[in-house]
């Protein structure tokens, strides 16, 4: 996954989409905004007590570097669950969607960039390049452990006639296991659902785990039909690269947030 920049805009951009003229698909980093510290600079989230003008600004950042008007980018409200949004030609009324409650978003619509927040937990974007269908998805511990990795791959199925072994994957900046540390409800919830709990996680002391979520999210992948090859990751952990990435865990909940982006041009 390389670095790019546009404008203003430093973001990482999956190997897939570099040759794909009519794909947008990247995830940001911190720099290129307007806000403060401690969202300095270019927080993205909402969801924040950063001033709601300095994330508007952002945001029109954002869409003018890749040529977009503000409204046609479309986060919603996450509350990691496992709902997932569909945007088709049936649904596009764009007045609520900041409103709405979902973990991820399924689209065939062109012209619009959907997108998750976050600060630690993993960003995924999946690309259908044959039936022109894209995805983003918010992957926190919640989201792994009720396998939304997997659902998502299977509306994209049902909905719109995808073949897993034709989807691209990428995952996004993350928190790295070795600064993740987890305790005993985190592991009955994947115990209970799904995730590969036995495959992510390590024993550090009594009762608490360092927690693997790029694994899970990757394996996750691989369990729903999705080739390895297919799947792009970047490997630098959001709670070391205070140059790079908002970290909720680091940074004690005083931090901005990045954004996981793909749309069809």
């Amino acid at each position: 996954m390389k670095k790019q920049r546009a404008d203003k805009i430093h973001y990482f951009q999956p190997d897939w989409a570099t040759d794909q003229p009519n794909l947008l698909a990247g995830f940001s980093t911190r720099h290129g905004g307007v806000s403060r510290a401690p969202y300095n600079s270019l927080n993205l989230g909402f969801g924040t007590e950063d001033l709601q003008a300095h994330v508007e600004g952002n945001r029109n950042t954002l869409c003018h570097a890749f040529d977009l008007q503000p409204h046609h980018l479309l986060t919603v409200k996450q509350v990691h669950g496992n709902q997932l949004l569909l945007i088709d030609e049936e649904n596009l009324d764009l007045s609520h969607f900041l409103s709405l409650e979902a973990d991820g978003i399924i689209t065939n619509q062109v012209g619009f960039l959907i997108g998750v927040l976050v600060a630690d937990c993993l960003p995924l974007l999946l690309h259908d390049p044959i039936h022109k269908i894209v995805a983003a998805v918010h992957i926190g511990w919640r989201g792994a452990a009720t396998g939304l990795v997997g659902q998502t791959v299977a509306a994209m199925k049902s909905h719109f006639g995808c073949d897993p072994t034709q989807i691209q994957a990428a995952v996004g900046p993350g928190i790295a296991a070795h600064r993740y540390e987890v305790d005993r409800p985190v592991r009955e919830a994947f115990r209970l659902g799904s995730g590969f709990w036995d495959h992510i996680s390590h024993e550090v002391r009594l009762g608490y785990w360092h927690l693997d979520l790029a694994l899970s999210c990757r394996l996750q992948l691989e369990q729903a039909g999705i080739l390895p090859a297919n799947t792009d990751q970047i490997k630098e952990c959001t709670c070391c690269h205070p140059e790079l990435f908002f970290s909720y865990r680091r940074d004690k909940g005083q931090t901005g947030r990045q954004l996981g982006f793909i749309g069809l041009r």
